[in-house]
């Protein structure tokens, strides 16, 4: 019942239910954008925009979902649209970001702060942001959700209306592209890329 409520009266507009969603996923949305944008100042205005379009779009949210699972699907429209106005403005989408963490993804050992260390670990984080931008639109969009924003399977497949075997079968096959694009230059050890294939379709 408080469930229904709340979504009542997110429909009806109002603005404290509103803030009580925006706090509710936050974080993940602009993690989500700072992946597509590349920069933390491009990911807050890509939020800011999601939660604009959510706010206008409340009277057409029908409850199908969790309040939470449509703006992640917003997130996500609002991201592929912005990778294709900057690609045809000649924009690099997905550069370097200090902040997102894909040196824990990729497992990059830190070796304290050797300029030889940053070198490294600055041309291994620009060969992964290629790397993911060079993805199919479908594979880079489960890749994301799942190894950036750490979404559930269950979740991601509302957000993509997907079901579970389209997701994982993608995930798998983007960390595979992934790790082949990285091992081909040179910045993937092959043993981790083996890793990533033998686990990309397991656990939820």
């Amino acid at each position: 019942m408080k469930t229904e409520t709340f979504v009542e009266k997110l429909c009806a507009g109002d603005e404290k239910a509103f803030e009580k969603l925006v706090k509710s996923c936050e974080k993940r949305v602009y993690l989500l954008a700072l992946r597509y944008t590349g920069n933390a100042s491009d990911a807050m205005d890509l939020s800011q925009e999601v939660f604009i379009k959510a706010y206008r779009g409340l009277r057409h949210f029908k409850g199908e979902s969790t309040p939470e699972t449509w703006v992640y699907r917003i997130a996500v429209n609002t991201a592929v649209d912005f990778v294709r106005r900057a690609a045809r403005i000649n924009e690099t989408s997905l550069n370097v970001c200090d902040d997102s963490g894909e040196e824990k993804q990729m497992d990059i050992p830190d070796h304290s702060y050797s300029p030889e260390a940053a070198a490294e670990r600055m041309e291994l984080n620009e060969a992964l942001s290629r790397a993911i931008a060079a993805l199919p639109e479908e594979y880079r969009q489960v890749l994301i959700l799942r190894d950036i924003n750490n979404l559930p399977y269950a979740r991601i497949e509302e957000i993509l209306r997907l079901n579970e075997g389209t997701v994982k079968s993608r995930l798998f096959r983007a960390r595979v592209k992934l790790a082949d694009a990285l091992r081909a230059g040179g910045n993937f050890p092959a043993c981790t890329s083996s890793n990533k294939r033998k686990g990309g379709g397991r656990n939820g």
